[in-house]
C-alpha cells in the first residue's frame, strides 16, 4: 500500500459522517466544545449565514458571518473537527452566488437572503405517514366499540 493510499483512508476515518447538508446562504447553528479550566467541558453556539465553503476531505472549511452588538463578524470552521459537536441548519437560504463576501458591512434588511422552500414535499410525506397510522389505530377500536352497541 502507498503512502498516500495510506493518508486517504486515515483522513476517511477522521472525517464526519453526520454532518448535514447545507449550502452557502443558508443560516446555521454551530456548537463548538470548549475545554475550560480544571477539566470543565461546555458547548458554545455560534449562529450566521454561510458566505463561503472551500477546500475537499478533511480540510473542508466554511466560513460563518453575523451581524451581532453593532458590529459584523465572521468565523470560520473546519468541517470535519472534532471540536465541533454539531451543525444543525435553521434556514436554507437562495442565492445565485458561491460566495457571499457582499454581506460584509452590511447589516438588517440590506444583509437578508431570500428563503428557499423544498415544496413541503418532506412535511407532508411524513404528516401522510402519521395520520395513515392514527386511522389504522383507531379503525380496530372503532370496530369493538360498535360491535359493543
Amino acid at each position: 500500500m502507498s503512502k498516500h493510499r495510506a493518508i486517504q483512508e486515515l483522513e476517511q476515518k477522521a472525517m464526519r459522517k453526520d454532518a448535514p447538508d447545507f449550502r452557502i446562504g443558508d443560516t446555521i447553528t454551530v456548537r463548538l466544545r470548549i475545554v475550560e479550566e480544571g477539566g470543565k467541558e461546555r458547548q458554545q453556539a455560534f449562529t450566521g449565514t454561510v458566505i463561503a465553503r472551500t477546500g475537499t476531505g478533511i480540510s473542508e472549511t466554511f466560513s460563518l458571518h453575523r451581524f451581532a452588538y453593532g458590529e459584523g463578524m465572521e468565523r470560520v470552521f473546519y468541517l470535519h473537527s472534532p471540536l465541533v459537536a454539531s451543525i444543525e441548519v435553521v434556514r436554507k437560504g437562495a442565492v445565485r452566488r458561491s460566495k457571499l463576501y457582499y454581506l460584509r458591512g452590511k447589516s438588517g434588511k440590506a444583509a437578508r437572503v431570500r428563503e428557499r422552500f423544498d415544496g413541503g414535499r418532506s412535511r407532508r410525506v411524513e404528516v401522510r405517514a402519521e395520520s395513515e397510522e392514527l386511522t389504522q389505530e383507531i379503525a380496530p377500536e372503532a370496530a369493538t366499540q360498535d360491535s359493543d352497541a
